[in-house]
C-alpha cells in the first residue's frame, strides 16, 4: 500500500510539473494555444495556490471556497501544502514571477489514510477473535463446572437418602433423642449444600425475601460451628428489607466470605457482618482482621483458579462472585483491605418494595 501511495504521489509531481510549465509557456506568451490550455483545464484535482509575486496577490484552483476566503486562510493553506510538496517557482530573465504551492488531491489524502483503516479493521477482527475464544473458553469452564457440581449432587443424593433412612431406624432404638436432633441437623445441611450443588449451572428462581432474616439465618449457622477464639459481630436494621433472593444460594454466598474471613484471621480474631441501605440497594459488609489482600489482587481472586492457599481449586469467590452478580444481579467487591489489618468485602443487592 505504501509503494501504491509513493507512485501515486510521484505521478501527482510529475502532472504538477507538466501544468506548471503549461502555465509559464502560456503566461509569456500572447496567444492561446488550444492544447495547452486543456492542460490546465483538466487538472481540476490537484488543490494548488498561484502567488503573484509581482502583484502580491494569490490565485487558487481546485480548493473550496470556504477554505480560501481571506489571505490569512490563504497562507495558512499554502505553508500546509509547502510540508508535502516543495512549491515550483516560475522565473522570467531570473526574475521570481509566480511561485505554485499544491497539496495531495482527495483521492491521495484517502490513500494515506488507508493503511491505518486496514490496521484498525485488522486489530478489531483479532479483538472480534480474542473475544470468542475466551467467551468460548470461559463457557467449557462453566459448563465442565456445572457438570461437576450435578453430579456431585446426584453422588451425595444416594447415601443421604440412606441415612435419612437410618435416622428412622435410630429413632425407635434407646439413643438420646439429642443424639438424634444433632444428626437429623447435619443430614438436614447437607441436603442443602446437595440443592445447591444442583442448581449451578441453572437459573434459580428468586423469590420475595427478607434480607435480613437470610443473612441472620446464615449467621446464626456459622457462629454455632465455628471457633469460639473468633469474635463475631452482626449488626443489622431493625426493619426487614426486602429483595429478590434464592436465600440457599445467597447464603452459601456468605458463608465463602466468612470462611474465607476465618481462612485470614487463622483461627483467631474478628469477623463483623453488617447491613446498611440507602434507597434503591442494601449493602451487606463483612470485615476480618485477617492478613489482607494484596491491591493487585483485588479482581484476580473472583477468576475461577485464583488461590492463595496451599490446598484448594480457587472456585469459592469466583462461585459467589456468580451468585451475586449473575443470579441476582448484584455487585461484590472488596471495599477495603490493609497488609495485616483485614479486609472488608461488600455485596449489594437492588431492594424492592
Amino acid at each position: 500500500m505504501s509503494i501504491f501511495y509513493n507512485k501515486l504521489k510521484q505521478e501527482e509531481q510529475l502532472k504538477m510539473k507538466i501544468w506548471v510549465n503549461t502555465f509559464s509557456e502560456i503566461a509569456k506568451s500572447d496567444f492561446n494555444d488550444p492544447d495547452k490550455l486543456s492542460v490546465l483545464v483538466e487538472n481540476n484535482t490537484t488543490p494548488m495556490i498561484i502567488y503573484f509575486v509581482k502583484e502580491d496577490t494569490y490565485s487558487t484552483r481546485n480548493i473550496a471556497q470556504n477554505k480560501v476566503n481571506s489571505d490569512k486562510k490563504i497562507k495558512t493553506l499554502a505553508t500546509k501544502f509547502s510540508s508535502e510538496y516543495t512549491p515550483i517557482e516560475i522565473k522570467e530573465n531570473k526574475e521570481l514571477i509566480h511561485i505554485i504551492y499544491y497539496g495531495n488531491s482527495k483521492l491521495l489524502n484517502k490513500l494515506k489514510l488507508f493503511p491505518l483503516i486496514i490496521l484498525v479493521i485488522i486489530l478489531l477482527f483479532l479483538a472480534i477473535l480474542y473475544y470468542f475464544y475466551t467467551t468460548e473458553k470461559s463457557n467449557e469452564q462453566n459448563k465442565l463446572w456445572a457438570g461437576m457440581a450435578k453430579e456431585t449432587a446426584h453422588q451425595i443424593g444416594t447415601p443421604l437418602s440412606s441415612l435419612v433412612g437410618w435416622i428412622e431406624l435410630l429413632k425407635t432404638e434407646n439413643i438420646p433423642a439429642s443424639y438424634v436432633t444433632e444428626m437429623e441437623k447435619d443430614i438436614s445441611r447437607l441436603q442443602i449444600i446437595t440443592d445447591r450443588f444442583s442448581k449451578i449451572g441453572s437459573l434459580p428462581e428468586l423469590h420475595r425475601s427478607n434480607f435480613i432474616e437470610t443473612t441472620q439465618n446464615t449467621y446464626n449457622y456459622l457462629t454455632a460451628r465455628s471457633s469460639k477464639l473468633i469474635e463475631f459481630s452482626l449488626i443489622l436494621p431493625e426493619h426487614p428489607i426486602w429483595v429478590n433472593l434464592n436465600p440457599q444460594l445467597f447464603s452459601w454466598a456468605i458463608e465463602n466470605l466468612v470462611k474465607n474471613a476465618i481462612d485470614a484471621v487463622k483461627g483467631r480474631g474478628f469477623i463483623e457482618l453488617k447491613i446498611t441501605e440507602n434507597q434503591d440497594w442494601v449493602f451487606l459488609l463483612i470485615k476480618d482482621n485477617g492478613k489482607g489482600i494484596p491491591k493487585g489482587d483485588f479482581n484476580s481472586i473472583f477468576k475461577p483458579g485464583f488461590t492463595t492457599k496451599k490446598r484448594g481449586w480457587g472456585l469459592g469467590l469466583s462461585l459467589t462472585k456468580r451468585i451475586v452478580e449473575e443470579y441476582h444481579k448484584g455487585k461484590i467487591k472488596v471495599l477495603k483491605s490493609e497488609p495485616q489489618q483485614g479486609t472488608t468485602f461488600e455485596i449489594k443487592i437492588r431492594k424492592i418494595a
